[in-house]
C-alpha cells in the first residue's frame, strides 16, 4: 500500500522563535500590525510504501524522531492518507 504523509514541524511553545519574530516584525513594517504570535516551522510531504497504515505511521514517527524533527526544540504532527 502507498501512503502520503503531510508532516508539520514547529518549534516548541517554550522555545524562542527568532525566525517567527523576524517575520512578525516584517509584517508590522508592512502595516499588518494586527498580526501577532508568528511561529515559523516546516511542512514536509512524502510518500511511503508499507503493508498497512500502522506500519506506515510507525515508520513516519521513526523518521521524524531520527531526522525530521529535533525533539529538544520542536514538535511534530502528521496526517497520513492512503493513495
Amino acid at each position: 500500500m502507498k501512503f502520503k504523509a503531510d508532516i508539520q514541524v514547529m518549534p516548541l511553545q517554550e522555545i524562542l522563535d527568532p525566525q517567527g519574530k523576524a517575520v512578525q516584525q516584517g509584517l508590522h513594517d508592512l502595516n499588518f500590525s494586527e498580526i501577532a504570535n508568528v511561529r515559523v516551522g516546516k511542512h514536509i510531504t512524502l510518500c511511503i510504501e508499507a503493508t498497512n497504515k500502522i506500519t506506515a505511521q510507525n515508520k513516519i514517527n521513526l523518521a521524524c524522531k531520527q531526522l525530521l524533527a529535533n525533539a529538544v526544540m520542536e514538535k511534530y504532527t502528521f496526517v497520513l492518507q492512503e493513495v
